[in-house]
């Protein structure tokens, strides 16, 4: 299933932005991945697509080739795999000449809690979402020959988080550090942070969402509604981008305002007596 689209008619677009740079994003093939290659690439990059499934992602590049005007070319990887990190890197390089942009949006997550969680768990959830993190970001910045960016993809869960969430939710407070000490040690050439999304309207946030349980997800949040790909691929592009060129080290909550909420029964009732 292809990501909600990022907006080529999007008046934030410009598609002048990352002409002539390159960018690799890794969980690409659907989700916020896909939606913020296909950002990219409309502003102006070539984009590298990644993820362990061929077809979605053959038809991720293919469609950002066809329709933004960056050109978009698919290379699969498991993230779990150190050798076959390295060599996305070096298959990004040998295709467009070199590496700008990074973003690490490689994900996966357990419904387990601290004292249920197996080495397996930990070991699925560690190696995909924070160790491909570090190598990736390792090959990346030794392409990075003029300088670059890097924006990791965490989560809202890294500052408030829900039950039954582990060792996921600590792994996206770990992105976060991880962000801090890239930042020191990657500069001042590169420049690294984090995007901090919540509900994202996505296959697996949807997968069994019934009208009833979406009209209440939506009413707790300030915004009043969930949260696109497109809304942290504008802002993975802005942190991705010259204007950001005093931005290291940060991480941005893209989250419709969820994380300013204290109870979630007084927000809806508040609303409906504005009105």
């Amino acid at each position: 299933m292809v990501a909600a689209d990022a907006g080529s008619d999007d008046e934030s677009v410009d598609a002048r932005r990352f002409a002539g740079q390159t960018a690799l994003v890794t969980g690409s093939t659907r989700g916020i991945g896909a939606g913020t290659a296909r950002r990219l690439a409309a502003e102006g990059a070539d984009v590298v697509v990644t993820g362990r499934t061929v077809e979605d992602g053959e038809a991720v590049a293919a469609r950002i080739s066809e329709q933004t005007a960056g050109e978009a070319h698919f290379v699969r990887a498991d993230m779990r795999d150190p050798d076959a990190i390295e060599a996305l890197v070096e298959a990004t390089v040998e295709r467009f000449g070199g590496l700008d942009v990074l973003v690490n949006s490689a994900g996966v997550q357990t419904e387990t809690a601290a004292d249920d969680a197996t080495m397996a768990d930990w070991a699925f959830v560690l190696e995909t979402d924070f160790r491909s993190y570090w190598l990736t970001t390792k090959h990346a910045v030794g392409a990075m020959d003029d300088g670059g960016a890097v924006v990791n993809v965490s989560s809202n869960h890294a500052r408030q988080t829900m039950p039954e969430h582990f060792p996921y939710n600590a792994v996206k407070a770990g992105i976060d550090g991880m962000t801090r000490a890239m930042a020191l040690d990657f500069g001042p050439g590169i420049r690294v942070n984090t995007v901090n999304p919540g509900w994202v309207a996505v296959e697996r946030t949807e997968s069994g969402m019934d009208d009833d349980y979406r009209s209440h997800l939506e009413s707790i949040h300030p915004v009043g509604r969930l949260g696109e790909p497109s809304d942290v691929a504008a802002a993975v592009a802005f942190l991705a981008s010259d204007e950001a060129g005093f931005v290291t080290g940060a991480s941005l909550l893209v989250d419709g305002g969820r994380s300013a909420v204290m109870q979630d029964d007084t927000l809806p009732d508040y609303r409906d007596r504005r009105e």
